[in-house]
């Protein structure tokens, strides 16, 4: 059983090769019942071995003694067994009819008589049958080698496509052994006759004895499982009890009292059988060909592929349209790099020319600073040298000397002049080195102010990154959820709601009191996106959890400050259109903080189910057509 149930996994789970089969349907039902040949060949294999390998009753030492000696003269040549590569008989039933079996068919025959609990047979009857199981599993199988073929056996090709047998597949058992206890007929149970045949390999799922106003009536239905291995149990069961001469044509060659138990499987005569056995059988199956249920197989063959490929070709279109939005996506971020590159460049240039600038004007003051300085000090030495040869010449000459006082005087003129000039100089290198520190400060201030544009440049391409990639997202949600919706008209009650989506017109009303027409848009629009930021930033959490009917939920924070002062600046609408979008991201995405779509009744605000959703299409279809 567990090779037949590998095998027909495998035929279930192998899609290529139902795929190959269904390529000609003209050899799809040929194909198939010659795979299931195999695996009930494959079934029948596995019961022979595990029929063949049970152990006989050592409780009967009688039974023993005479296996012993039968097994004996078996081995020594006494008896023929085997008459040519594929043919064997029975060396102890030579009184019946049927002389030659195949390998499979004579351990089949031996076992079955072996472990008969008829009173018809003998203990030596039964002990030669053990011995000959013996013989044919130790030295027959040996002697063969390796190499002999095992013969399979294919129930299904033994049988005509339109032969009709009960469905599910069912046996029958008769000439049960009863006896009477306190007024009525009781035999074996059900139970006790389902172990005995699984033991015997047939696995039934049930055996039901029949009862009438007497009793048990003598006679039980087996139950097989519905599938193939099902079927080929019950044919197995068959042949065995035809091998050992208690099938139905046994129990229906003479009326001469039969000990035993016949079995044989249900059919269209016992179907129409007016006894208990046609009215059970009436009452939980049917008549149905082998042709007929491998046709329904195909067809639900054929159903399921018909459904995978259909689903094959959406899954590849709905990845096509993904691939063909990630082509698009790619190319706008590809354009918004480059353009961000640039524009990086353009700013590096004007920050350069800048700075180069600022270097050269502070250099040329520097410059004309210390030319200035060069002048004076040489002056001042031409003036202290004019000075010392007076003092020198006073000396000399008297004339000279009452002139002197004068140039005395002169020369103080000049030198307070000189020191003035000095003084004024020493301001303008304090202004010029004042004028160093402020242009180095307002360096330092516009540095600062690189730097911050800088960041928000980043954070605004990063933001407008962002948005694209949830856009993506959203689209491709939206494409995959809403699949069946789109053609839902604008004025239908029942939609697509974007949860947690902040909406622009509560904001224009405010603005329209402080600007006018376009510009009162525009600033709308800007502090609306402002808002949505907020909203997506996870740092800010203005709810507070609250307890109502001993469950916490999470509310709008009445406190928050940022809040408080929306609404103080814009009024109730606008602080209302937040609140509602904040609690819609709370409720469907708290942790991603993103728009989420839901199909939504607008009327009655609420949710609606993909079943409601899919109800309101159809009708919507119906009226257009």
């Amino acid at each position: 059983m567990c090779r037949f149930a590998s095998a027909h996994q495998k035929l279930q789970s192998d899609a290529l090769h139902i795929e190959v089969i269904k390529l000609s349907s003209k050899y799809y039902s040929t194909a198939l019942a010659a795979y299931i040949n195999k695996l009930c060949a494959c079934l029948m294999e596995d019961y022979m071995d595990h029929s063949c390998g049970e152990d006989t009753d050592g409780n009967d030492s009688e039974v023993e003694e005479y296996e012993e000696k039968s097994y004996e003269e078996l081995k020594g040549g006494k008896f023929r067994v085997k008459l040519s590569d594929e043919t064997f008989t029975c060396p102890y039933c030579t009184n019946k009819k049927r002389r030659d079996y195949r390998y499979k068919e004579l351990l089949q025959h031996a076992t079955m008589v072996g472990k008969s609990d008829s009173q018809k047979r003998s203990v030596r009857d039964k002990a030669n049958h053990l011995a000959l199981v013996k013989y044919l599993e130790k030295d027959i199988t040996e002697a063969s080698g390796p190499s002999q073929p095992r013969d399979e056996v294919d129930h299904l090709a033994e049988h005509d496509g339109d032969e009709m047998f009960v469905w599910p597949w069912k046996g029958i058992f008769v000439n049960i052994p009863t006896r009477l206890e306190d007024g009525r007929y009781v035999g074996k149970s059900g139970s006790s006759m389902r172990d005995y045949m699984t033991t015997r390999g047939f696995n039934p799922t049930m055996v039901h004895p029949l009862w009438n106003f007497c009793g048990h009536s003598g006679c039980a239905v087996v139950e097989f499982r519905k599938d193939w291995a099902g079927f080929n149990n019950a044919m197995s069961f068959e042949k065995a009890y035809e091998a050992d001469h208690h099938g139905k044509r046994d129990w229906k060659a003479n009326n001469d009292p039969k000990s035993g138990i016949d079995g044989w499987v249900a059919c269209n005569e016992d179907y129409r059988a007016d006894n208990i056995i046609g009215e059970h059988l009436r009452k939980i199956g049917d008549l149905r060909t082998v042709a007929d249920i491998l046709a329904e197989e195909e067809r639900k063959i054929g159903k399921l592929m018909s459904t995978l490929t259909n689903a094959i070709e959406v899954k590849k279109r709905h990845l096509e349209e993904m691939e063909s939005k990630f082509v698009e996506t790619e190319n706008s971020l590809s354009k918004l790099i480059a353009k961000k590159d640039k524009l990086h460049q353009h700013y590096n240039e004007e920050i350069k020319k800048i700075g180069t600038g600022a270097r050269e004007h502070f250099q040329r003051i520097l410059n004309d600073h210390e030319k200035i300085k060069l002048q004076l000090e040489r002056e001042k030495r031409e003036l202290e040298l004019r000075s010392h040869e007076l003092e020198n010449r006073e000396v000399v000459n008297e004339n000279e000397q009452k002139r002197l006082p004068e140039e005395i005087e002169e020369n103080a003129a000049k030198n307070s002049l000189l020191q003035m000039a000095s003084d004024e100089q020493k301001k303008v290198d304090e202004s010029a080195m004042k004028l160093a520190d402020d242009q180095k400060r307002e360096k330092k201030e516009l540095h600062k102010k690189i730097i911050l544009l800088e960041k928000q440049l980043d954070a605004k391409q990063a933001a407008v990154l962002e948005i694209e990639r949830l856009r993506g997202n959203a689209k491709a949600t939206t494409s995959f959820k809403m699949l069946g919706l789109k053609e839902l008209s604008k004025s239908s009650h029942i939609g697509v709601k974007r949860m947690g989506e902040l909406e622009n017109k509560p904001f224009i009303d405010p603005m329209k009191r402080k600007y006018n027409g376009t510009e009162a848009e525009d600033r709308a629009t800007e502090l609306c996106s402002l808002w949505e930021e907020y909203l997506r930033d996870p740092n800010w959490h203005p709810l507070r959890v609250i307890t109502v009917n001993e469950k916490s939920q999470e509310v709008i924070d009445e406190k928050d400050e940022k809040l408080n002062s929306l609404r103080r600046d814009l009024g109730e609408d606008v602080y209302k259109a937040v609140a509602t979008a904040l609690t819609e991201i709370n409720d469907y995405n708290p942790n991603g903080r993103y728009i989420t779509i839901e199909l939504w009744n607008f009327n009655e605000g609420r949710k609606v189910m993909l079943k409601e959703g899919v109800s309101y299409l159809l009708m919507m279809w119906d009226v257009q057509k």
